[in-house]
């Protein structure tokens, strides 16, 4: 029973892979901003679905990297560690919110790397970590420039981690507007209008990066790599 932990697993993307990898008969451990929240989820999960895997939750917030040892130091060993939360952010440069923006680099530039640190005594080396990072590394929007620079951050960790934490594989997983996810499926007049602009025709739903997480977890040769499923989303 290979043990995950994924760090943003209380909703969205992240609560659906713990649920794939929990059907499969994996064990799952599940963390967010609030225990309460997160033993809640796995509860709910338990209970809804009968699979033959483990879920538990528990608290970590990747905002706050100076608590995360603290936070994961009885984290069983892990096979793989999948960082998918994150903070949201539209700051246009010209009212800039500097506590927002420091709080999403934050989240991605140092709680990633803190988070891998705290738990690397027991990550297993034939394991692999899994970062996100998203479209607006390539496709700039008004408002993205912190977004934009962290997702290039995140690049920038996959290249520098999959060296140094050798032969553990590291890779990210860069989401375009994901149609039926938490944050996404009410915007039905936005995915109107950027339809034209998918090659797909076909929004990207939260079981395809579910499916590409878990290529990028399970498969030995993948090391190194920024997969964006965007549905072939054409820039400006």
């Amino acid at each position: 029973m290979k043990h995950t932990l994924i760090i943003g697993g209380t909703a969205g993307i992240g609560r659906e892979l713990a649920i794939s990898l929990y059907q499969d008969g994996g064990k799952v451990t599940i963390a967010g901003r609030d225990a309460e929240r997160a033993r809640s989820v796995a509860s709910e999960i338990l209970s809804s679905i009968d699979a033959p895997g483990a879920i538990d939750g528990i608290a970590a917030d990747l905002s706050t990297p100076e608590l995360l040892p603290a936070s994961l130091a009885l984290v069983e060993p892990i096979d793989h560690l999948v960082l998918v939360g994150m903070v949201r952010d539209a700051n246009s440069i010209k009212n800039y919110n500097v506590a927002g923006a420091m709080k999403l680099a934050t989240t991605k530039a140092v709680g990633y790397p803190t988070a891998i640190s705290s738990v690397l005594d027991r990550l297993s080396p034939l394991g692999s970590v899994l970062i996100f990072g998203g479209l607006a590394k390539d496709i700039p929007y008004p408002g993205s420039t912190t977004v934009t620079v962290v997702n290039n951050a995140v690049m920038g960790l996959v290249r520098t981690l999959s060296v140094e934490l050798a032969p553990i594989r590291v890779n990210a997983i860069h989401p375009g507007m994901v149609e039926d996810s938490p944050h996404w499926r009410d915007n039905k007049g936005l995915f109107a209008q950027m339809r034209p602009s998918i090659r797909s025709g076909r929004f990207p739903q939260m079981a395809d990066i579910v499916d590409g997480c878990r290529f990028l977890m399970e498969n030995r040769a993948a090391n190194g790599v920024n997969l964006t499923l965007d549905g072939g989303q054409q820039g400006g």
